[in-house]
C-alpha cells in the first residue's frame, strides 16, 4: 500500500461505523483488513474472529507484532485482550501512537459494517452479483472476461465469498474501478441476505437452484429462498437473471422488485451453438461472432450463456462478448482437462448431485476410442440426504457409458452399492484407503483412456491426476482465496 493513497479507515472512522469503544490513537490509520494474523502486513487492521481451529481474540498481540495498526475484538474479551497485550500499555494510558484497539459487540457484524461503508463510497461503481448451487465462479470469471477488455473491474479472488470472504473482497474496491464482479456464497439461511445488504448488487443472476450444502440448509425450497434473496435490496431499477429450466424459475421471479428475466439457450438471443468440439468446447456465434468457448460440457455452456446474458444487460458490445468467452481458461478442479498418454477430466474442485451428473454427461457424450474410467469420490456437505445422493449417483454410474467405476471414501459404499444392481458390466470398486485405490486404478489404466476424477475438494481426488500424469498442473493451496459455494 503506498503512502499516498487514502487508507481504508482511521480508527475513529472504524469505530464509529462498528459502534465500537476506541482505545489508543484514533487516527491510527488502516490500509488493509486481516482475519488471519499471518495475513497481516504494516498498517492492517485485524478482526478476532472466532475459528474453527482457533479463536482470532488469542492472535491479536501476533497481529500487532507482525505490523497492525488497529485490532477489532469483542468487547467481553476486552479483560482477556488486554492483559495478553501488556507491551502495548500505553494504549490505555493515551500516549499509543498509529495503534489502537476497538472493542465492538460481534467482530462479524463489524466487519459487515465496515465493508457496506467502504461499498457506499463508490455509488457509480456497477454491482454484478452472482449466486447458485454451482457454476457462480465459471460464469464470474467469463463476465470478468468480457467486461475487463474495456473496463477497470474488480472481483472476489477465487470464490471468497461468504459472510466473511465477501466484506474481505470489496475492501479491494477503489475509485478507479467501473464494475464490480461478484459471486455470493451461503453455508447457512440467512446469508445470502446479509451479502445482498452489504453489496447490493445492480444486476444478479441465480445459475440453478439445486442440492449443493442441503446437509447445511435442509431442504431444496429452502435453498431456493436463500439465493432469491441476492434479489431483496432491488428497488425497482436492477435486473435480474434465472434459468429458464430451474425448477423454481417461476418461485424465483415471483414478487421481486426489478426487471428479473430467464437466461439459457432458448431465452438468451444472439448466441447460437456452431459446433460441439467435446472436450475442447464449443464452436458458438454471438450476433454473428464467431469463436470458440473453450471449456466443455452443457454446463459450461449454460455458463457462458449466463455471463454473455449479464455482459449484455451491462453494456458489452458482441465483440467484447467473443473475445471475452474465446478467451477463458479451465479453472483448477473444474472441467478442466489434464492432456497425455492419459486423458483426465479433472472436476473435484467441489462436487454435488448435479455437478456430479453434469461431469458425467460430459465424459459420456465425447466420442473415445479408449476405455472411460469413472473415479468418484465422497460428496459431502449433504447431511440427511447423502445416501439417496451417492445411492442415485451410483444408479447413474452404473447406466454410464463408463468401463470401469471406483468409488472412494466411506461415503460412496451407497453408490457402490446401487451401480453394482444396475448389472454395470464393467469393474465396480469401492475402496477407503487411498494407495490401494491408486494401485488399483493404475492397474487398470492403459494408454488412450478417458479418466473423470470428480468428487468434493476435502478427498483431494486431484492426487489421481498427480500420479498419473507427471507435471499435470496442481491445485492453488486452500487458504483466504477458497471459500464457500
Amino acid at each position: 500500500m503506498t503512502e499516498d493513497r487514502a487508507p481504508l479507515f482511521s480508527a475513529a472512522e472504524l469505530a464509529s461505523i462498528a459502534g465500537g469503544l476506541l482505545v489508543g490513537d484514533p487516527g491510527a490509520r488502516i490500509d488493509f483488513v486481516a482475519v488471519d494474523s499471518r495475513k497481516v502486513r504494516h498498517g492492517s487492521l485485524f478482526i478476532a474472529l472466532p475459528g474453527e481451529r482457533s479463536d482470532g481474540h488469542l492472535h491479536c498481540e501476533a497481529a500487532f507484532n507482525a505490523g497492525a495498526s488497529c485490532v477489532v475484538a469483542r468487547a467481553d474479551h476486552r479483560p482477556a485482550v488486554e492483559s495478553s497485550l501488556g507491551m502495548f500499555a500505553d494504549l490505555n494510558d493515551g500516549t499509543a501512537t498509529d495503534t489502537a484497539l476497538v472493542f465492538v459487540p460481534d467482530c462479524l457484524v463489524a466487519l459487515q459494517a465496515l465493508a457496506q461503508a467502504h461499498r457506499a463510497r463508490f455509488p457509480r461503481l456497477l454491482r454484478i452479483g452472482i449466486t447458485g448451487s454451482s457454476g457462480k465462479t465459471t460464469i464470474k470469471e467469463c463476465v470478468a472476461a468480457i467486461l475487463g477488455r474495456s473496463r477497470s473491474i474488480v472481483q472476489n479472488p477465487g470464490n471468497l465469498n461468504s459472510d466473511i470472504g465477501l466484506p474481505l473482497s470489496i475492501f479491494a474496491m477503489n475509485k478507479g474501478h467501473e464494475a464490480g464482479i461478484f459471486e455470493m456464497g451461503m453455508n447457512r439461511m440467512g446469508e445470502i441476505g446479509e451479502l445482498a445488504v452489504i453489496y447490493e448488487p445492480d444486476i444478479a443472476l441465480i445459475t440453478n437452484v439445486g442440492t449443493a450444502h442441503i446437509g447445511y440448509i435442509g431442504s431444496r425450497d429452502a435453498i431456493a429462498e436463500e439465493k432469491k434473496a441476492i434479489f431483496s435490496r432491488f428497488d425497482g431499477h436492477q435486473a435480474g437473471f434465472v434459468w429458464e429450466d430451474d425448477a423454481y424459475n417461476v418461485f424465483l421471479k415471483s414478487g421481486v422488485r426489478g426487471d428479473v428475466v430467464d437466461f439459457g439457450p432458448r431465452s438468451t438471443t444472439g448466441l447460437r451453438i456452431v459446433r460441439n468440439c467435446g472436450l475442447d468446447g464449443y464452436d458458438l456465434s454471438w450476433d454473428a461472432f464467431e469463436f470458440r468457448f473453450p471449456l466443455p460440457g452443457r454446463h459450461n455452456l449454460l455458463n457462458a450463456i449466463g455471463a454473455a446474458a449479464v455482459s449484455s444487460r451491462a453494456g458489452a458490445s458482441a465483440t467484447e462478448v467473443a473475445e471475452g468467452l474465446s478467451a477463458m481458461k479451465s479453472l483448477f478442479g473444474r472441467s478442466e482437462i489434464v492432456k497425455g498418454d492419459l486423458t483426465i477430466v479433472r472436476d473435484c474442485y467441489n462436487a454435488n448431485p448435479d455437478s456430479t451428473a453434469a461431469a458425467m454427461a460430459l465424459c459420456d457424450s465425447v466420442a473415445w476410442r479408449g476405455k472411460r474410467v469413472y473415479i468418484f469420490g465422497s460428496m459431502l456437505e449433504l447431511g440427511k440426504e447423502s445416501h439417496a445422493a451417492h445411492h442415485e449417483m451410483g444408479e447413474m454410474a452404473g447406466k454410464s457409458a463408463a468401463n470401469a467405476l471406483f468409488f472412494f471414501g466411506e461415503e460412496t459404499r451407497p453408490a457402490f452399492d446401487a451401480a453394482t444392481l444396475t448389472g454395470f458390466p464393467g469393474l465396480v470398486l469401492f475402496e477407503t484407503n487411498f494407495n490401494r485405490l491408486l494401485s488399483a486404478v493404475r492397474g487398470y489404466v492403459t494408454s488412450g483412456d478417458l479418466i473423470l476424477l470428480k468428487a468434493s475438494r476435502g478427498m483431494a481426488l486431484e492426487r489421481i491426476a498427480d500420479a498419473l500424469v507427471p507435471g499435470s498442473p496442481r491445485f492453488e493451496a486452500i487458504g483466504e482465496g477458497q471459500d464457500v459455494s
